[in-house]
């Protein structure tokens, strides 16, 4: 084993940093010594370096189990630029990349392989599984794993069936959000015994919590820029929102970009390196956005719609202030956002008997047959798909995302995913091609400056467009995707690279077999069991949103758990008890800057919020309204009040 010199070591190394984080050491020093854990860190609290570190001191290869193909993405590049060689297997790989994958852990060419759920049931992968010198099993979001999680995947209670192939291999599970009914679920279905649970305390003294009510999300959103300040994350559900507000608050002189799964992998690249660089003031993302940011200076989050569950919340909400300092993580609210969100619940949740009839239409719609399809991924139109089979279009995409949440399909635009690519030839019949045909011969210098040996042992996913930019970048002449394109399918018939360009638009990926008619697993137990429990997760969420007399931060930390907590004293319902009425002295001093202000213009009470920004809002409000109580100032058109 390891000392705790060696550990230090590896940490600064690797990751630059001269000591662990609270919990952090222990947890890998457990994990030394071959024992299982479950770790239970809240956003920010370094859950990978728990078990990074230890697996980079054991020989062998660590296995990674990640729901996510973004953050496995993001944590392959990661370990990468941090020269640990790292690959991902995922659903939507073909058998010859899966297998390139599989034969470069077997033979040692990597120290960490990130896999999804669905693979520790498929055969080729528990072949290969048996012949790599594992050294841990990690299994990241393992709420996951449990019926009580906000994303149940089957797939997930087949993990345990690897312990008998990996004797005396130590099991670290991490989660950043589980209530104490989900920590057992993992602790049983995960076999980690004896019961070992490293958990620190949920609370962000730093974080401040508050829910504001407002129909006018916009103004609510540009007041609450101005007066914070530094940079923030903007949260919608809708990438067409994302787009439209972006647009909206650079006129009107805020710094904003968007960011969601349309957007292609360079695209998306540049916009948060923009906003990491703090060239951008503002991100403007759906949930896409944030998995693997390592950004500490975020001053504020702010969701503009209500979230699926307080898990996700809580994720969301503490990507800010991750340096230490005072940042706040605001949900602003109206009336109509609990309609919405109950609208779109049971949209969520179409009858089971649709549910199967909309699977079946979709392996024939791709033309697979039960038994097979597994990995195959498809072009997929779904209004084509509704019209080919007398489908209703909203009720279709409800099921379709159902199947998804239950790890049968997985959808994604074809600008996510990237076409796939891999070098056939050697180093020699490159450099004899490349002398050969200079047109070519360029596009494959770029592709070796940017990824060096690693296309001679897997497949990597890779962007025309970006290829196009930097082989116009090289020489100085302008070429397109069209011109990339044009050469990688030369490149491929002459047996230089292995090119598999996606079909554009949306695609469907088989994450398993096609199941057999009678097979499909969809009990009306589990379908009724997963129904409640989501409704139970919304309205915690209704809750935390229309809660008056609870301090936002208890709130939470009691979801998850933890009942002993003290109200944090700065929320805004930590305010309003403080302050369920103005001092005198608090009303002198509001009048005296009130009066002059009134007395100049009519305004509205908003205005004259951004008028006296150093001013708290609900004691801004409460006097406000006692003037209005007292007829000292009176309306002038309905939204505007002048002094009397």
């Amino acid at each position: 084993m390891e000392t705790s010199k060696d550990i230090h070591r590896i940490l600064q190394e690797y990751w630059g940093y001269k000591q662990f984080r609270p919990l952090q050491q222990d947890i890998v020093e457990y994990v030394l010594q071959g024992r299982d854990a479950l770790a239970l860190l809240p956003t920010g609290g370094g859950k990978s370096v728990c078990f990074q570190v230890p697996a980079m001191a054991m020989p062998g290869i660590c296995i990674v189990i990640s729901p996510l193909i973004a953050l496995m993405k993001d944590q392959v590049e990661n370990l990468r630029k941090r020269g640990i060689p790292a690959a991902s297997l995922y659903s939507g790989l073909s058998r010859q990349e899966a297998e390139a994958v599989l034969n470069g852990a077997v033979h040692g060419r990597y120290k960490f392989l990130y896999v999804s759920p669905e693979r520790c049931r498929n055969a080729m992968f528990l072949a290969h599984l048996q012949r790599m010198k594992v050294c841990l099993l990690a299994v990241d979001e393992a709420h996951c794993i449990s019926q009580w999680g906000y994303d149940f995947r089957p797939p997930y209670l087949q993990i345990a069936d690897l312990r008998p192939l990996l004797p005396g291999v130590p099991l670290l599970a991490l989660t950043a959000t589980a209530t104490p009914e989900v920590v057992e679920d993992i602790l049983e279905k995960l076999l980690i015994r004896p019961k070992k649970v490293f958990q620190k305390s949920f609370m962000r003294e730093n974080l401040v919590y508050y829910v504001i009510e407002d129909e006018d999300k916009m103004g609510r959103l540009e007041r609450i820029v101005r007066k914070v300040g530094g940079c923030g994350i903007v949260y919608l559900r809708s990438r067409r929102k994302t787009e439209s507000l972006a647009e909206a608050l650079c006129k009107r002189g805020i710094s904003a970009t968007f960011y969601h799964a349309g957007l292609d992998h360079g695209e998306r690249s540049r916009r948060q390196q923009a906003w990491v660089e703090n060239q951008v003031q503002l991100m403007v993302a759906t949930n896409a956005f944030g998995m693997g940011i390592d950004k500490p200076d975020v001053r504020f989050v702010v969701h503009l719609d209500l979230p699926d569950t307080l898990e996700a919340y809580f994720q969301e909400a503490g990507r800010a202030g991750r340096d230490g300092k005072k940042a706040f993580a605001l949900l602003v609210y109206h009336a109509s956002d609990r309609e919405t969100a109950l609208e779109n619940f049971e949209k969520s949740y179409p009858p089971p008997a649709f549910i199967r009839r909309v699977y079946a239409a979709a392996g024939n719609y791709c033309q697979v047959p039960p038994g097979s399809g597994e990995g195959s991924v498809f072009a997929f139109d779904l209004r084509d798909f509704c019209h080919t089979y007398a489908l209703p279009v909203p009720e279709t995409a409800s099921a379709l995302a159902f199947l998804e949440r239950a790890g049968y399909f997985r959808f994604s635009d074809s600008v996510e995913e990237g076409s796939k690519l891999r070098f056939t030839a050697n180093y020699e019949e490159i450099y004899r091609y490349q002398v050969a045909y200079p047109e070519s011969g360029l596009l494959l210098q770029v592709l070796l400056r940017i990824y060096g040996g690693r296309l001679f042992s897997g497949y990597e996913s890779v962007s025309e467009k970006e290829l196009a930019r930097y082989c116009s970048r090289t020489d100085g002449r302008e070429r397109d995707e069209a011109w990339v394109k044009k050469h990688l399918a030369v490149l491929h018939e002459r047996s230089i690279v292995d090119y598999r360009p996606l079909p554009q638009g949306p695609l469907l990926t088989f994450v398993v077999e096609r199941c057999k008619p009678g097979l499909f697993f969809l009990p009306p137990e589990v379908y009724r069991e997963r129904k409640e429990n989501a409704r139970r997760k919304l309205d915690a969420v209704i809750g935390y949103a229309t809660e008056h007399s609870l301090c936002r931060s208890r709130y939470l930390l009691q979801y998850f758990g933890e009942e002993k907590s003290q109200p944090c004293g700065f929320c805004d319902v930590c305010l309003h008890r403080r302050h369920p009425v103005p001092t005198k002295q608090d009303r002198d001093r509001l009048l005296a800057e009130i009066k002059p202000l009134l007395q100049e213009n009519a305004v509205s009470l908003r205005e004259l919020s951004d008028l006296l920004p150093e001013e708290d809002e609900n004691l801004l409000r409460l006097v406000w309204e006692e003037l209005l109580g007292e007829e000292r100032i009176v309306s002038q058109d309905g939204q505007r009040f002048r002094w009397t």
